[in-house]
């Protein structure tokens, strides 16, 4: 027995995936969210109220669909890591990744001793409650890391970052990356977007896979159109924020 294919992780070379974040740890919703034809959902830990138990409900929701899970960790962290790798999590992304050296703890504490620093168990959920006797040996070749730029010194080193090894993807986020620019809660300010811009560029010239997240639906079509390899393109509160707005104008400018 080996380890699940990650199917994101083997098209990220292949094909342009097209995705969303899930923030309100509802199954229900995330069953009706993958249902609408996304190639991939983050669940994401760092800014809502998801933990393990939401995060486990959820991947068991996205497990009998065709769309990619990946989780997002509050933040960098080697037992938080441990949790959500033996929950199940094939894909993560860390946030806030701003030198080679982060990169590297990052991707070492998804690698078993010798290789890395994650914890061993045989008998977790991602090995099959232990009835995957296979998964210690297997398990890294289907994980997939991608870090996540979003400071000035992270774009600065953004070649470094690229490089380290065992790092999949690399990952704008504008939305610190803004603040961090002196531009809080603007990412489509000149200035953000021409350094996200570079950001790509430097990035295709790598030849290193790319994602971004924006909910600016002009921008989101722009980043598909430049070939950024995954993008998000909305959050489970943009949508539903979106539609229930939409509705309640057009039904009152009647």
């Amino acid at each position: 027995m080996i380890a699940k294919q990650n199917v994101f992780k083997h098209a990220l070379k292949e094909r342009q995936q097209i995705g969303m974040f899930s923030t309100l740890g509802s199954t229900t919703l995330l069953e009706l969210l993958a249902g609408c034809g996304f190639d991939w959902i983050l669940i994401d830990t760092e800014h809502s109220a998801n933990d393990l138990p939401e995060v486990v409900a959820q991947l068991q929701v996205l497990r009998g669909t065709t769309v990619s899970p990946i989780v997002r960790p509050a933040w960098s962290d080697m037992i938080a890591v441990k949790r959500i790798l033996d929950a199940g999590a094939q894909t993560l992304l860390f946030p806030s990744i701003s030198n080679a050296e982060e990169a590297r703890h990052a991707v070492s504490f998804t690698r078993y001793p010798p290789h890395g620093v994650r914890g061993v168990s045989g008998s977790s959920r991602a090995a099959s409650y232990g009835q995957h006797p296979d998964y210690l040996r297997t398990a890294q070749d289907e994980l997939c890391v991608i870090v996540q730029i979003e400071t000035v010194e992270g774009l600065e080193n953004i070649e470094n970052i690229a490089a380290v090894e065992g790092v999949d993807a690399v990952f704008i986020g504008p939305a610190d990356l803004s603040a961090a620019m002196g531009h809080l809660g603007n990412g489509q300010h000149p200035d953000v977007q021409a350094a996200v811009d570079q950001g790509f560029a430097r990035l295709r010239k790598l030849g290193k896979p790319a994602g971004y997240l924006t909910l600016n639906e002009a921008e989101a079509a722009r980043r598909i159109a430049e070939g950024v390899e995954f993008v998000g393109v909305a959050t489970d509160t943009s949508v539903i924020n979106r539609g229930a707005k939409s509705l309640l104008q057009g039904l009152l400018k009647r």
